[in-house]
């Protein structure tokens, strides 16, 4: 009974085996983790590129005036890359590149900060209220630099979630500036209103 005891206590026969199923699951978890990244990496670098692509296609006379036809184009390249996305654009539109981000100007005559008590201010977006941002509300004026954004959420492509903790869904924004050319576009006009 020693000898067995001693012969099974030096067998390495099933080592392999055990260690195999020890390494397995980490490894196969990593080779998953590597392709969920590569998948996500290539979609947002595509969905960038057909943003660009846009931004391009919208300095074309076919494309003036015609943002719909720009997001059918947009919203097709995103889904030949990840056909179950979800796609939304959205634009705001601006006079030039520096009033993006940017408040409207007031004059503060009582030093507070805020605009208010009637005080005068640049009505750059010609809504008749002060804006803490630039934005049109349209954006299809005649040179407008439009900010254009493209939002694509869809499933992660491995069950990574479930076993990481990590949201379902995947959301990549992709954003450009756009130049309106003047193809048969009217001009803004800037006005002057007062604070209320």
């Amino acid at each position: 009974m020693c000898t067995f005891a001693k012969r099974i206590a030096h067998d390495e026969g099933g080592a392999t085996i055990v260690e195999f199923a020890l390494i397995a699951p980490a490894f196969v978890l990593t080779i998953m983790a590597l392709f969920e990244f590569s998948y996500n990496y290539y979609a947002e670098t595509m969905i960038e590129g057909a943003v660009q692509k846009a931004a391009r296609d919208s300095t074309i006379e076919a494309f003036a005036n015609n943002p719909a036809a720009l997001d059918t184009k947009v919203r097709g390249a995103v889904q030949n890359i990840v056909p179950s996305a979800t796609v939304t654009m959205t634009r705001s539109g601006y006079r030039n590149y520096s009033d993006m981000n940017r408040a409207e100007e007031w004059t503060d005559t009582n030093g507070d900060g805020v605009c208010a008590d009637n005080e005068p201010f640049e009505d750059i977006n010609g809504n008749g209220v002060w804006d803490s941002t630039r934005a049109l509300d349209s954006a299809s004026g005649a040179r407008d630099a439009v900010l254009y954004q493209v939002d694509a959420t869809y499933d992660r492509a491995f069950p990574m979630p479930e076993l990481l903790g990590w949201e379902q869904t995947v959301t990549v924004t992709a954003r450009t500036v756009l130049r309106n050319q003047p193809f048969n576009a009217t001009e803004h006009i800037v006005t002057v209103g007062n604070c209320a």
